[in-house]
This record gives structure tokens, C-alpha cells and sequence, in this order.
């Protein structure tokens, strides 16, 4: 499980769109699929059916405490020869403050949380090992600069995960909240 805000279609539609060439001179990288982007706050992996009620009403409780914001994608990034991944731009001190609220809220639930500073960026793409150099397809995605749109829902989002080599995991949203409602 994880928790997290998502761009609305037509911000995810505008990044695919600019990324198309970059896909085609890039074969050996394994893209995310944009039906699963998200900005990842708080990622928790397992967790029991009995901690979920009281994740879900602290969770609910950060939401309500933060209200929307404006993002935008633009540029590129990596981590190290692994990651492929776009910077998020836009209210992103705001941005830091809600997943550090969401993640002691996760923490107070006794769930075990990273503690390791919050970086926004948007995953894009996986390497197959470390020989890949990714340096080319980041200074490709510099010259990019995506429209800004607000996030305006905070979502607890589980993974399903597909069976088999090659097989990519499914996203389920177990629950959403309006961010800003409180």
C-alpha cells in the first residue's frame, strides 16, 4: 500500500505525448504505464486488514488539513543508472509538508515508515540492471515543462501485483479524501 496525490488525465496524456520519442530511442528501459502514475507521499507496503481502519481515519484527518495544490511536471532526473523520473514542480514546500503529515500519521498507526527526506518526482522509467545510461534520455526531458494543475485528493492506493516475469502490477484505490475540506 502507499498513499499518494495523481495527475489528472490530461497532464498525464500532455507528459506521454512529449515523452513518445524519447520511448522509441530508449527500447531497453521498462516505462511505467501512465494509467499508474502518481506522486508517491507515504509508501508502506504490507499492511494488516486490522491496521487499516485507523490508517484510513488518520490518513482522512491529513487530508482534510491540507488544502490543494499546484503542481506541474517539467525536466528530468535520475537515480543513478536505475531510475528514469520527471521533477514536480509548483507548491512543493506544500508538498513535503502533506507527506510529512501523512507519513506520522502512518507512523502513530505503528506502521513502519522511511525515514529519508521526501524528493517529489514522478517515476517514468526502470532500467534492467545498472548498465544503462540515462543520461541522454534526462537531458531530453529538460526541454520539457508540463502545464500546472491541482491536486485536490490525497488516495490509499494498494498494489496488486501481476504474476509472472514481465507482468506489471495493478493499482487499486481503497480510499480517497478532498484535500482542504477540514
Amino acid at each position: 500500500m502507499f498513499v499518494a496525490l495523481t495527475p489528472p488525465p490530461e497532464v498525464v496524456g500532455e507528459l506521454w505525448a512529449a515523452m513518445a520519442v524519447l520511448r522509441a530511442n530508449q527500447p531497453g528501459l521498462r516505462w511505467t504505464t501512465p494509467e499508474q502514475w502518481h506522486l508517491t507521499l507515504v509508501f508502506l507496503g504490507e499492511v494488516e486488514d486490522s491496521a487499516r481502519p485507523e490508517l484510513i481515519e488518520r490518513v482522512g484527518r491529513v487530508a482534510t488539513r491540507n488544502p490543494p495544490l499546484t503542481l506541474s511536471f517539467g525536466a528530468g532526473g535520475r537515480f543513478g543508472n536505475r531510475v528514469l523520473w520527471t521533477r514536480v514542480e509548483g507548491e512543493t514546500d506544500r508538498l513535503r509538508r502533506l507527506a510529512t503529515s501523512a507519513r506520522a500519521a502512518c507512523r502513530r498507526c505503528g506502521l513502519p515508515v522511511e525515514d529519508r527526506p521526501y524528493r517529489p518526482h514522478l517515476t517514468l522509467a526502470r532500467t534492467r540492471g545498472d548498465t544503462e545510461d540515462l543520461r541522454t534520455a534526462v537531458a531530453q526531458l529538460d526541454r520539457f515543462a508540463g502545464r500546472p494543475w491541482t491536486a485536490d485528493r490525497l488516495h490509499l492506493v494498494r498494489s496488486l501485483l501481476g504474476a509472472g516475469p514481465g507482468h506489471t502490477a495493478r493499482h487499486e484505490r481503497i480510499i480517497s479524501w478532498p484535500l482542504g475540506t477540514g
